[in-house]
């Protein structure tokens, strides 16, 4: 419970937020998903016959992943150390008892995919520094190795009848052009496609696969039959982002489409080769699922909503928590870049006038966007009485293939290409004040917080980054092994094979010409953006005279506790209005 003075972007941070339940195949009312009702997100354990909730861990550095058993007799989750994201799968039987190792002959490993199928068998992918493998899972918790290959794969299904699994690679090298291989459960391989693998047929005896394959700017589903190659493509013609899902009986697909910042979900009924577009309010759809009986459980919100969990056809259920303020709708601006017209999100604040001071608050990712739908930290700027303007840069999912693929050509520099072209509009139309303007974002957002403010001296007053990446060469040879495997697609190889290329990408290249004051924040036991690069910057920018604040986290990548985010926000609130003040003084 929150003290009735708090102020209204805390009681935003403290909300409780919860992923959507996922259900166990043979027991649909059995359920688990992470929250963070606890004030760090755990995972828990829903009995929508019972009505009761348990929690299931109390780890002080969080938990993230959890999946539940086909039977739903044991929950399974990741534990790793201290946030570093490399451990292993813990499992705990769903009416509590002691957690033991899901898989008993594994070392450590990051987690690469997890399909929990029938009669306790299982499909797991590992990730290690020799490469990935993905095995099955017997009862008992032992396991045979099906695949292995030195570049990053996926463990995404296991047919109903247990004949057949299915995962995602990158044997070509280049996480864009992926690829789906289709083998039998003692590892023989029976066939190959390009695309990314969705998963099997949920009816028993129905092996059919659904697989999305690139198509012009787009991509489209396609239902393959492994064994005989039989293969039908779905012209479903909807731009941007497309998330498809079987219905429970396998007659129809559950469509979520995602373009121009915005979702609306479908029924495509696969006999009549037709779409119904499904009474979900515009906004974004976070996650959808289908239901036996036809049901579909999805996450809503938009950007003056805060997100709730809903059915189509049945109230779940849900354990009720307190929903946090309402704020304003975000506004949309279309802005002539050079690769394009550029989307952008804008978000006024309640009070003051023209030009505002404004956050440019840059999505993560790089292939994520920013969407119309619920972010307490916009919210919280526009209460301190800034505009906040979110950028779908190129790179940026939901406008097509060309457009996210688009980053490659320079990266880092195409992004803020498009972010200037949107500045530049936004100051020249009288919306932001130039001279009270702030660069901010997380991980890739970070990142280009950093790039940013070393490029573009002149265009940014402040600068918010948190879990950056500094120096591209140095974060790389820290990094796991999924994230190297990234920055050779995007640069074309390792820091030694196009140094170049690393070099000119470094926020660290060009920190010498930083003049803005710059708040970094990074987690002490990150394994995607190392924080000793990202110390090392912040102690170059410092001794040249910079004002500089480095606040490193007991956490990984992500921050798990809503203390701690709460904590962040604040210190980065202190941090731009001393210098905001600071810079309106300067004559």
């Amino acid at each position: 419970m929150t003290a009735p003075d708090t102020p209204l972007w805390e009681q935003r941070f403290r909300a409780p937020r919860h992923t959507l339940p996922a259900w166990a195949k043979s027991s649909p009312e059995r359920c688990v998903f992470v929250s963070d009702r606890s004030g760090n997100a755990q995972v828990y354990c829903w009995d929508r016959t019972a009505g009761t909730l348990r929690q299931v861990t109390d780890r002080p550095s969080g938990a993230q992943h959890c999946a539940i058993e086909a039977s739903g007799e044991a929950v399974w989750w990741f534990a790793d150390t201290d946030g570093d994201e490399r451990g292993q799968w813990m499992r705990q039987p769903f009416l509590g008892g002691p957690d033991e190792p899901a898989v008993r002959d594994l070392e450590p490993y990051w987690p690469a995919g997890l399909a929990l199928g029938l009669r306790g068998h299982n499909l797991l992918g590992h990730t290690t520094e020799h490469g990935t493998d993905v095995s099955l899972v017997l009862p008992g918790g032992g396991s045979r190795r099906l695949y292995r290959h030195e570049e990053p794969a996926y463990a995404v299904d296991l047919s109903r009848d247990l004949t057949l699994a299915v995962i995602a690679h990158s044997e070509r090298g280049d996480l864009w052009e992926p690829g789906v291989r289709v083998l039998t459960t003692d590892g023989r391989a029976v066939a190959d496609l390009d695309g990314e693998a969705v998963g099997f047929s949920p009816v028993p005896g129905d092996n059919r696969l659904l697989v999305l394959q690139p198509r012009e700017d787009r991509w489209e589903p396609v239902v393959h039959e492994p064994l005989t190659g039989e293969r039908v493509s779905l012209d479903l013609e909807l731009p941007g982002e497309t998330s498809v899902e079987w219905s429970q009986d396998a007659t129809s697909l559950l469509v979520v489409h995602d373009h121009q910042a915005r979702s609306e979900a479908f029924s495509y009924d696969l006999a009549a080769r037709e779409l119904t577009r499904l009474k979900i309010p515009d906004g974004t759809i976070e996650h959808a699922r289908t239901r036996p009986g036809g049901d579909v459980w999805f996450q809503w919100s938009d950007s003056a909503h805060p997100p709730v969990f809903r059915a189509l056809d049945n109230d779940p259920r849900f354990p009720a928590t307190g929903l946090p303020p309402r704020t304003a709708l975000a506004g949309d601006m279309w802005v002539d870049g050079p690769g394009g017209r550029v989307h952008a999100l804008l978000s006024l604040p309640r009070t003051g006038t023209k030009p505002h001071p404004a956050v440019f608050l840059l999505h993560g990712g790089p292939d994520e966007h920013d969407r119309d739908a619920f972010d307490p930290e916009v919210a919280a700027w526009t209460d301190e009485g800034f505009a906040v303007v979110r950028v779908n840069y190129r790179g940026s999912t939901g406008y097509g293939r060309a457009w996210t693929e688009a980053l490659r050509r320079r990266v880092g520099h195409t992004e803020l290409e498009d972010i200037t072209a949107v500045r530049q509009c936004a100051v020249d139309h009288g919306i932001v004040d130039p001279a009270r303007l702030v660069l901010a974002g997380w991980s890739w957002g970070g990142y280009l917080t950093l790039l940013g403010l070393g490029t573009r001296p002149d265009d940014w007053t402040i600068g918010l980054a948190g879990a950056p990446v500094a120096d591209c060469a140095a974060a790389h040879q820290q990094a796991m092994d999924d994230i190297k495997a990234l920055d050779r697609s995007l640069f074309g190889g390792t820091p030694e094979e196009v140094p170049e290329i690393y070099r000119d990408a470094s926020p660290a290249t060009y920190a010498d010409a930083v003049r803005a004051p710059v708040f970094i924040c990074a987690g002490v036991n990150d394994a995607r953006c190392p924080i000793d690069q990202a110390r090392a910057y912040a102690d170059h920018l410092e001794a040249r005279g910079l004002s500089v604040e480095f606040h490193a986290v007991d956490a990984g990548h992500s921050m798990t506790a809503v203390e701690e985010r709460v904590t962040v926000f604040r210190r980065q609130v202190e941090f731009t209005r001393t210098h905001i003040n600071a810079a309106r003084r300067l004559p």
